[in-house]
Parts: structure tokens; C-alpha cells; sequence
């Protein structure tokens, strides 16, 4: 059996900019894509806290510490520069690799800088 489980998650990040005009993605400063695990090209799930909107896209990477979290394209139109969003990646592993795993947490400052990083869900 295949399960998919979270590998990483970047939580409650401020929305820098939304670009219209952009053939698609998301922009995530690079740092924190480092951190949370995820990857160029990777396919994330955005979860926008303001609005209640989910959508899939992929992740290109923005200037490192720049704080750039950037909707590009069709994406631009379910959220504003300010909304708190939750991006979210998932890997696909065996029962046992998944016991074992643990996801990478990265709770983030008003500015998108890193204040946490964690294997669990909460922020105590």
C-alpha cells in the first residue's frame, strides 16, 4: 500500500504579491523552500486562511530571504498581497517509510522570515 503524506509545509505565510499576468505557479523565497523541503517544480496544494480557497501549483523559486510569496497566473485571482496562506506538499511512501517520516514545519514571521521549524502540526 502507497500512502500520501505530508513531506512539508510552509504555515500561515503573508502573501507578497499576486501577478495576473504570469503563465502560473507560485514564487517562495528560496530560504523557505529549503526549509519546509520543498523543491522546484514541486507541485504544492495553497491554502488560503482569508478566503477558504485551495488550488494545486507548482513552485518556482524567489530571491533567498526575500520574503516573496508571489501567485502567478489564474492563481492571482484567489488571493490578495496579505492573505495568510498555508502551502503544503505531500510525498508518496510505504506504510513503514511513512511511520518513520517526519514533515518539516515551517512557521513563518509577519515578514515571511523564519520564526520555527518543527516536525509536528502545532506551534506551542
Amino acid at each position: 500500500m502507497i500512502l500520501q503524506m505530508l513531506k512539508g509545509k510552509i504555515h500561515k505565510a503573508t502573501v507578497t504579491q499576486a501577478e495576473l499576468n504570469y503563465m502560473g505557479s507560485i514564487t517562495i523565497d528560496k530560504a523557505l523552500m529549503d526549509a519546509s523541503g520543498i523543491i522546484e517544480n514541486e507541485k504544492v496544494q495553497i491554502v488560503n486562511n482569508n478566503n477558504g480557497a485551495r488550488l494545486e501549483t507548482y513552485v518556482i523559486p524567489g530571491e533567498r530571504n526575500s520574503g516573496i510569496i508571489c501567485l502567478n497566473g489564474a492563481a492571482a485571482r484567489l488571493v490578495q498581497p496579505g492573505d495568510k496562506i498555508i502551502i503544503i506538499c505531500y510525498a508518496l511512501m510505504n506504510e513503514e517509510e511513512a511511520k518513520a517520516y517526519k514533515p518539516k514545519v515551517v512557521f513563518v514571521n509577519e515578514d515571511n522570515s523564519i520564526n520555527k521549524i518543527t516536525n509536528y502540526e502545532y506551534n506551542d
